[in-house]
This record gives structure tokens, C-alpha cells and sequence, in this order.
């Protein structure tokens, strides 16, 4: 999942670059917000972390350009600042949460997944497909307790993606963007996205078939989940 670091201390910007990028995300890092402000306007994120303290802009004016420009985004709020106020108002204003500094890296990434699971509708983070027991969070599928330790990360980031859009087709170009951080044209072969897609089923089918992995033909592709 891709994820905006807008930051003006160098030190801590880079600290959360290494530490999420060890967490799979995918991470740019904008040390000013102006900077910030231009990537919101042309780039889709999932998460969007803004420091509120920036020299040169506001960050709830930040947060106003990201509700805007990506309304999907998860925006959590870091900053020094301890006024209640600047805690309300950007609360207020759609943050999804707020971290005072100085804060825990795990702290961190433990609410960036409790409020991807409340966004996306899952209360666990262990989702069972007809015996494939899928840990987002360990990172682990295991079948009937048996564990698939040949899934690779990026094959997992996929099933875990997709397990996120639950029911929802995904496009080729949509999990380019998402997993690899790039975006694939229209007129490029995006084999290569079907090319995981069939080693997942092929290490899966080893065991059981992963009937709830659906193609859909000329749309992309979709994990099916019975509420």
C-alpha cells in the first residue's frame, strides 16, 4: 500500500520510510508541504501521514487538499503540537486519527492496520477461505494448519489487497499501482500481474482449489468473501 510521508524533520521522515518499507508499504517522503501539496494534487495514496508543523504550510490545510484531491486516503495526523484545538479541528476535518510526537513506530503501524480493517469492513485480522487461513498480520496462509511458506511477499501483498476490496473487482492497473507503486498504461502488457495472479493459484492449488480467487474476464480480479 502506498503511503505519503510528509515530514520536515529529515531524521524522522527517513526513520519512517525504513521502518514502514519493513512493513511492505510502499513510501515517498516530502520534507516540505509544499512539496506534499503537489503530490496530493496528481498522486493517489492509501495512507497520507502529515506533520502539522510544517515551515512553510499549514498541515490542516494539507489535510483540507488531501480529503479533496484523495478522499480515499487514510490521513493521520503527527505533530508536536498539543493543543486540544488542533486535535478537534483536524479531527474535524476527516483525519482518521492523530499521534502526538514524540510517538511509537509500532504504536504507528498498529493503528495504520486497525483502521484499514474498520475502513474495509474486516473485524479480524485472520480471514478464513475454505480452509486457507490467511494472518494479515503475521503474514502467513496456512491450509488446515499446514503453513505455505513458498507465497512471496509481493504474492501476499496481493492476496492481502484483495482481501481488503473484498467482492470488488480490482483492474491490473489499480494493483500495479498499489503493490509496485507504479502505473501501468493501458497499451503496456501487464502480463506480468497475471503472471502472480497464476503462481498464487498454482502454490494454492497445490493444496486445495482457491475457487474464491476469481478472474474476471477483461475487468482484473477479485477475492470473494460470504459475509
Amino acid at each position: 500500500m502506498n503511503v505519503l510521508i510528509i515530514e520536515d524533520e529529515k531524521a524522522l521522515a527517513d526513520e519512517l520510510e525504513i521502518f514502514l518499507t519493513n512493513y511492505n508499504y510502499i513510501c515517498e517522503i516530502c520534507y516540505t508541504g509544499t512539496t506534499g501539496s503537489e503530490k496530493i494534487a496528481v498522486n493517489l495514496y492509501d495512507f497520507i501521514l502529515i506533520d502539522l508543523g510544517l515551515p512553510d504550510y499549514d498541515g490542516l490545510d494539507l489535510l483540507k487538499e488531501a480529503k479533496k484531491n484523495n478522499p480515499e486516503a487514510i490521513c493521520i495526523i503527527l505533530t508536536a503540537r498539543a493543543e486540544v484545538y488542533d486535535r478537534i479541528k483536524g479531527l474535524d476535518l476527516g483525519a482518521d486519527d492523530y499521534l502526538a510526537k514524540p510517538f511509537s513506530l509500532l504504536e504507528l503501524q498498529s493503528r495504520m492496520q486497525a483502521i484499514t480493517r474498520r475502513r474495509f469492513g474486516l473485524n479480524q485480522n485472520l480471514i478464513d477461505l475454505s480452509g486457507f487461513l490467511i494472518n494479515l498480520t503475521e503474514r502467513t496462509i496456512t491450509y488446515y494448519n499446514t503453513e505455505i511458506n513458498t507465497i512471496t511477499k509481493k504474492e501476499f501483498d496481493l492476496i492481502a489487497y484483495l482481501i481488503l476490496h473484498k467482492n470488488r473487482t480490482l483492474t491490473r492497473s489499480q494493483l500495479s499501482e498499489h503493490i509496485w507503486g507504479s502505473i501501468i498504461n493501458d497499451d503496456y502488457d501487464s502480463n506480468y500481474i497475471d503472471a502472480h495472479i497464476k503462481n498464487i493459484r498454482k502454490k494454492l492449488n497445490a493444496h486445495a482449489p482457491p475457487d474464491w480467487l476469481e478472474t474476471v474476464r477483461g475487468l482484473g480480479y477479485k477475492i470473494k468473501i460470504n459475509s
